[in-house]
């Protein structure tokens, strides 16, 4: 009898905690020491990607050109660690982001990262639990108080 490897789906926000190194949620640094000693497939979305890029964007945009460069090369970093784990948006997921819209069209981007987890049978890693209830998809949320 084989038991099902759970592959997760990590949030932006799940990202950008673990950033942080020793600094970060216990439960966030919990969770990466699990899915590391569990071989645990990771895999982050082009949505993820951009919102990364659009908090990078964000602080360049206020001046702040040595935060900037710092969570630039933090990105260049990510997405070559995490090169052959970051999955796009196909037809298939953006017929049932479609579907996950109706009735409820808000938190837009979490219902393509829902998506994209629900074609591929992952969990999402993610603070905003609420944010995905009501699309059907696993959801777990790593932080602690």
């Amino acid at each position: 009898m084989s038991t099902k490897k759970i592959m997760y789906l990590v949030d932006t926000n799940v990202i950008s905690e673990a950033r942080k190194r020793s600094k970060a949620n216990k439960g966030v640094q919990d969770f990466f020491k699990l899915v590391i000693r569990e071989r645990a497939p990771v895999f982050v979305s082009v949505v993820t990607v951009g919102e990364l890029r659009r908090g990078v964007e964000l602080i360049r945009h206020r001046g702040d050109t040595r935060q900037a460069a710092q969570l630039e090369k933090w990105l260049e970093k990510l997405l070559i660690k995490y090169y052959d784990f970051i999955l796009d948006i196909d037809k298939d997921i953006a017929q049932l982001w479609g579907r996950l819209r109706v009735p409820h069209p808000e938190n837009s981007l979490d219902k393509q990262i829902a998506a994209t987890a629900l074609i591929h049978d992952l969990t999402v890693v993610t603070r905003n639990h609420k944010d995905f209830t009501k699309t059907g998809v696993r959801a777990l949320n790593p932080f602690t108080e």
